[in-house]
């Protein structure tokens, strides 16, 4: 099998991270469970925060980023009994709970933003309706030329946290591959689309894009060196970007993910005819063989709390799904359902592994538990969805899909609900990596 080959197929495969539950419980009112498959939402009332030209576009990204959580449905201020602007957010200033209650607000978020220097400062309170308490005031301050979409998504994500008790996500990241520039580059853009820039640009072909455990690195196979597949990584300036394993030459490197610890990473080689499975440090350092046998062992993704690893094996005659344990050990077979499995993605919180299912002539999109014992589809479309990745906080998955014709990235919630496209671009976006919580 080519080098070519192999990589069309590994193009079926990528890594990392789903859900738990979360209370949000009330004084008076009964208590509101959100738990993947939930439909209930709170109804938020935003009000315009006090702060000149910048706060109606403050007000939008902020109210896009709370709704993006699934959380929260954003109450129209048309129909506000209260003001529509925050007033002073002074110590002495009351709010007047039944404004907002009787519109059927449940949360209501009050905020202000100014510029003292070379400072912007974003402040705001986030009440509970339903006792009329305070449940958050916080401050953030960022260099007055940063962009303040970044902060409203950092503000949300806060919010999020005040009523699920994880931190949401808007202010996370993800990573894909796109062929818009008429190479096959690598992306980032932020967890809701936008933010849309370019991560290489070296007119080659790269792929298989997988982040670093802090945020920092993004490691991915590129074909730019004498046309063959070797591992690189891109980074915010902090550690060497480029070429990386390069002590591994001699062998193809068709896709690496790094470990939970972020000094180890699992690596996808072929030594001689069989593509292999191996572990090995960053510094390319303490190199061990996982896998040995004449099949394909591709698509490597880690649990959580690093003891195993599942990947994706042609060994019963088709891909299926399996695990081990991360020394290589304790080999077994995870998927019996379906004739080709792909893409393992394993949940953060290391509940769920997220997969790729052929069924009939498409792709869907499956989750099965750990031990097997729970199976299910959860996107499904007469088009081809792909290349599951979980969002840090294991509530929604991206996935590649060519449900409008060429393929595009999607987010959606675990229970496959609210599905949104993320990309637009006239050629193909696929195989996302949605980052992890930035440290």
């Amino acid at each position: 099998m080519t080098h070519r080959s192999i990589s069309r197929l590994l193009v079926t495969c990528v890594a990392i991270i789903s859900g738990t539950s979360w209370v949000a419980a009330t004084a008076e009112r009964p208590a509101v469970v959100v738990t993947p498959g939930s439909s209930q939402r709170f109804k938020l009332a935003l009000q315009r925060f006090d702060g000149g030209p910048n706060a109606e576009q403050y007000q939008r990204v902020l109210g896009g980023a709370l709704e993006f959580s699934s959380l929260f449905r954003l109450i129209d201020e048309k129909a506000f009994l209260g003001p529509k602007t925050t007033g002073r957010l002074g110590a002495g200033n009351e709010l007047f709970c039944s404004d907002w209650t009787q519109i059927g607000a449940d949360v209501f978020v009050e905020g202000a933003l100014r510029i003292e220097g070379a400072d912007f400062i974003a402040e705001f309170r986030v009440w509970d309706l339903a006792g009329c308490q305070r449940k958050l005031r916080k401050r953030y301050t960022q260099v007055s030329t940063a962009d303040p979409s970044i902060l409203a998504k950092r503000m949300a994500d806060d919010i999020v946290e005040v009523f699920t008790g994880v931190r949401g996500t808007a202010a996370t990241e993800l990573s894909f591959v796109s062929n818009r520039s008429g190479n096959s580059e690598i992306y980032v853009m932020d967890a809701d689309g936008s933010r849309q820039r370019a991560a290489t640009a070296n007119r080659s072909i790269n792929n298989f894009p997988s982040w670093s455990p802090s945020g920092d690195a993004i490691i991915y196979t590129s074909y730019r060196s004498k046309n063959r597949p070797m591992l690189y990584l891109s980074t915010r300036g902090r550690g060497n970007p480029g070429r990386i394993l390069g002590n591994l030459s001699a062998m193809p490197q068709y896709r690496a993910v790094f470990g939970p610890g972020g000094n180890e990473l699992a690596v996808v080689m072929s030594p001689q005819e069989s593509t292999e499975i191996y572990k090995v440090r960053t510094n390319g350092q303490a190199l061990q063989q996982l896998t040995r046998n004449r099949s394909i062992d591709i698509a490597p993704t880690w649990s959580p709390d690093g003891r195993q690893i599942a990947f994706s094996s042609d060994r019963s005659g088709a891909p299926q799904l399996y695990l081990m344990d991360a020394n290589g050990s304790n080999v077994r077979r995870l998927t019996f359902d379906g004739n080709y499995n792909t893409s393992p993605a394993w949940s953060p919180d290391g509940n769920w592994i997220a997969y790729q299912s052929q069924v009939g002539g498409q792709f869907d999109i499956w989750l099965i538990d750990p031990d097997g014992s729970v199976n299910l589809p959860i996107i499904t479309h007469p088009r081809a969805d792909e290349s599951p990745s979980w969002s840090p906080d294991s509530r929604k998955i991206a996935f590649s899909s060519t449900r409008r014709g060429s393929a595009d990235i999607y987010a959606a919630d675990v229970d496959g609900q609210n599905i949104k496209r993320l990309t637009n671009s006239p050629g193909p976006d696929t195989s996302p990596a949605w980052g992890p919580y930035q440290r």
